[in-house]
């Protein structure tokens, strides 16, 4: 029985651990990883038969359910939290339970859902009747089905979108819904065509469009990435987050030169050092309501953080919406620059670990409007006369860019500045994403010197 299996590391049964801190120290002779890496694929394919045994194994081998993560009562003398452990029931049975591997409790039949009549999501737009009774009882081989994936739109009738992509498998399973959400999102883009992709900075010709510092006040260029072989965000098990987080960090904190630099991690950060990182803007929060219907937040802050090279032009948000976040920014708007050191930091660490890439989607992302080359290339600009012009957005529209607030999405504008990036990510390469975004501000800055000029004229 369990009670008589003695604890490897102190030769005692769990019960009675040495360290005296748990009820059940955790440790097992089948606690190995290696044992456990040939038996991890048995046990995803045995998860339906798996999740009648979780409340009963949770009481039997010294689990605690939290929501509906299953997280071991580890002894934290003598093990580690991003250990795979291999628990016997009562019953001779040997369950392999990693914590938050979703053990959905979902019911294999679900109603087609109930949308509110001003709700112009996507969702709506495209999960009609037939659609839903086609995929209602799909899953992928991790488990992901069609309430995982539509849940935040359901959840949030406000969504623009509405789905939440759990895992690489998800693209074909459900494509039935999310191609024509990446054909309508992604206009002039089929699913059938290829993506291209060139992160050579010798290819890009975006000389800075403010040598005088008058109008771009700063200039940021992310992309969002992740890794080969894991799920998605929303689908992402607890201790493959914590084995994420490892694999970049280590070759985070390998980069020289002016990448070099330091990782912080969420869970235990001082105070102090959490509202340096405020000061900064460098710090992320927790998702949002969308994010958490999704299945994101799950076991926040665990496995997520951050890392900045020590000039302050270099950050990577590990494990927020998508594993990674590779952002290059500085002042002002030497544009070649900034791109140049986004794409070496790109390249390094997809060298060393790999990317999720599919010939039609290109770099995929837990959010279809992401696909693609995944990247937001921004400046922070002063506009104020061309931003009142009555044609400003369709302006913007022309250039494939689009215009915000400062603080993100849906935010306003402070003082007449602007975060303007370009519009388009699928179909076209990250090279010509930032070609757009400078051609655009090149333009706004023209005409903003036009109304300024204007103005003068006038007021004389």
């Amino acid at each position: 029985s369990y009670d008589r299996v003695p604890c490897e590391h102190t030769g005692l049964p769990c019960t009675t651990c040495i360290h005296g801190t748990s009820d059940r120290c955790g440790h097992l002779p089948t606690c190995h990883r290696s044992y456990l890496s040939t038996e991890l694929d048995r046990r995803r394919s045995c998860r339906p038969s798996l999740s009648v045994f979780v409340d009963y194994s949770a009481e039997v081998m010294g689990l605690e359910l939290i929501g509906e993560a299953v997280m071991p009562k580890f002894c934290p003398r003598c093990t580690s939290a991003n250990r795979l452990v291999g628990f016997a029931c009562a019953a001779g049975v040997v369950l392999f339970l990693v914590a938050n591997n979703h053990l959905r409790k979902q019911s294999t039949t679900m109603d087609f859902p109930k949308f509110k009549d001003d709700c112009k999501s996507a969702l709506k737009r495209f999960l009609t009747p037939a659609v839903f009774d086609k995929l209602k009882d799909v899953r992928t081989s991790s488990g992901f089905g069609l309430g995982d994936l539509i849940n935040s739109g359901i959840k949030n009738p406000d969504s623009s979108i509405g789905v939440y992509v759990g895992d690489e498998e998800c693209y074909s399973r459900f494509s039935a819904l999310i191609n024509p959400i990446i054909e309508d999102y992604h206009q002039g883009y089929k699913v059938t065509d290829n993506h291209p992709s060139d992160f050579n900075p010798a290819h890009l010709h975006a000389p800075n469009p403010d040598p005088e510092g008058v109008y771009i006040l700063s200039t940021r260029i992310r992309v969002a990435r992740n890794l080969k072989g894991y799920a998605l965000t929303p689908g992402l098990s607890y201790f493959d987050r914590l084995e994420v987080e490892k694999k970049v960090v280590d070759v985070l904190e390998g980069l020289g030169g002016d990448l070099k630099g330091r990782y912080f991690p969420l869970s235990g950060m001082p105070e102090a050092t959490a509202q340096r990182l405020i000061d900064d803007h460098f710090l992320f929060k927790k998702g949002d309501r969308f994010l958490e219907a999704a299945g994101v937040n799950r076991e926040w802050p665990s496995g997520r953080g951050l890392f900045h090279n020590d000039n302050k032009t270099f950050l990577t948000w590990v494990n927020e919406e998508d594993q990674l976040r590779i952002i290059s920014m500085q002042k002002g708007g030497d544009i070649q620059a900034v791109f140049e050191r986004l794409a070496r930091a790109v390249n390094a660490i997809e060298n060393k670990l790999g990317f999720q890439h599919t010939p039609n989607f290109g770099y995929l992302s837990s959010c279809p409007t992401n696909l693609g080359t995944g990247m937001r290339a921004s400046v922070h600009i002063k506009i104020p006369h061309v931003a009142g012009d009555k044609r400003f957005h369709s302006i913007c529209d022309e250039y494939h860019i689009q215009a915000r607030g400062i603080h993100g999405e849906h935010s306003e504008s402070s003082g007449g500045v602007y975060d303007i990036s370009n519009k388009r990510r699928l179909g076209l390469s990250e090279v010509q994403c930032v070609q757009d975004m400078h051609t655009g501000v090149v333009k706004l800055i023209e005409l903003e010197k036009a109304h300024a000029k204007k103005k003068r004229s006038s007021a004389v």
